[in-house]
């Protein structure tokens, strides 16, 4: 698992550093220093509860970004967001849940180019990295800590912020929205630790301060482009507390459509291998279909940039085995990759049964352009 997390910081580092390089990107550097408090949100058990009244968050939080201000496709469409990454730690070392500390790769995307100009404007980030540090479920240490299962979990904060112009230099900011730590169930207990934190922050400007472009930059017209995606999944699986975890993988085909900048749309086929039934159930004779499940996925991919995108699946089973604790007959999918070039891709997504994770899937992916 602890290699696999590694992996995903490594992506999360290629990500932000790759838009900082390509094309000599003409970027606006800043430094986010920011102190946020908030309540864990308890799942409505008498456990949860107990922590929730435990626990009263504080953490601060420091981020360094570059605001895009090249006069891009992307860049304009997008509003000359700001990608950057950034690091948070609980003031705190809770008994029942730790310290949590997270290292991520950030992104925010203002609402109108209009309001950036302005006194006051207003956007939504999200930010996808690793969690370290938490104190997990233990029989005897921690008993009370069913939310999670291990040390090192992925970590998900999606959200709205407000800033507001105090100098040419400095602005302050003001954000709230959900904190996610999840193992994907790679170690059980695995409900997950969810914050709703307020974030009050000051960002300052370095070096030379550049204007956004007053301009709209020429859009080349867009045609139809069509493509096939072909992808490898590999993961672990936890299924029961204490025991062992074992490999879950896949492999997946899809047909998609591009038809605007900033997504692309199709449908697909889904095949997932479950390994380890001859050890979870020794008394078993189990075939090939019932280490497997089969799925119409629908697809949708949400472009940021030319290279990076998120992925977003919703799958209908065409069979499943519930040995493996695929407990509903569809599934979701949400996550992030980059493309290193116009074919082959690497990334990492939740696949999940209404919102309990199945598994991490580290995906590696090719593409083939279809018909124009």
């Amino acid at each position: 698992m602890t290699i696999q997390l590694r992996l995903v910081s490594l992506v999360i580092t290629t990500f932000c550093l790759s838009n900082l390089s390509a094309q000599e990107v003409r970027f606006q550097k800043s430094l986010s220093v920011s102190y946020e408090t908030g309540p864990l949100l308890s799942n409505g058990t008498y456990w949860g509860n107990e922590i929730k009244d435990a626990v009263d968050f504080r953490a601060i939080d420091f981020k360094i970004g570059w605001r895009k201000i090249s006069n891009t496709t992307f860049n304009y469409i997008y509003r000359y967001p700001t990608f950057g990454l950034g690091f948070n730690s609980a003031l705190k070392n809770y008994p029942e849940i730790g310290m949590p500390q997270s290292i991520y790769g950030f992104m925010e995307i203002p609402f109108s180019i209009k309001g950036l100009d302005r006194k006051v404007h207003f956007g939504y980030f999200t930010q996808l990295g690793v969690g370290f540090n938490l104190r997990p479920y233990d029989s005897i240490a921690n008993p009370a800590n069913r939310y999670i299962g291990s040390r090192v979990n992925g970590y998900i904060n999606l959200g709205l912020f407000s800033s507001v112009r105090i100098s040419k230099r400095t602005d302050f900011q003001v954000s709230f929205g959900l904190k996610h730590f999840s193992n994907g169930a790679a170690k059980k207990p695995n409900a997950g630790i969810n914050l709703f934190p307020l974030n009050l922050s000051m960002r300052m400007k370095l070096g030379e301060i550049n204007p956004t472009p007053s301009h709209v930059p020429v859009l080349p017209d867009k045609h139809l482009k069509t493509f096939w995606n072909f992808a490898v999944y590999t993961g672990v699986r936890n299924y029961e507390i204490g025991d062992p975890a074992y490999f879950r993988g896949g492999l997946g085909v899809n047909y998609l459509l591009e038809p605007a900048y900033k997504y692309r749309l199709g449908l697909g086929l889904d095949l997932f291998w479950a390994q380890g039934m001859n050890l979870r159930f020794p008394e078993g004779n189990f075939s090939f279909k019932d280490r497997t499940s089969l799925a119409v996925v629908g697809a949708w991919e949400w472009q940021l940039t030319e290279r990076l995108f998120v992925p977003i699946g919703l799958g209908a089973y065409l069979y499943r085995n519930t040995l493996n604790q695929e407990i509903t007959w569809f599934y979701q999918r949400v996550g992030a990759r980059y493309r290193f070039s116009d074919s082959m891709s690497v990334g990492m997504q939740i696949k999940a049964h209404k919102a309990k994770a199945d598994f991490f899937e580290f995906t590696i992916g090719y593409t083939v352009p279809g018909k124009m």
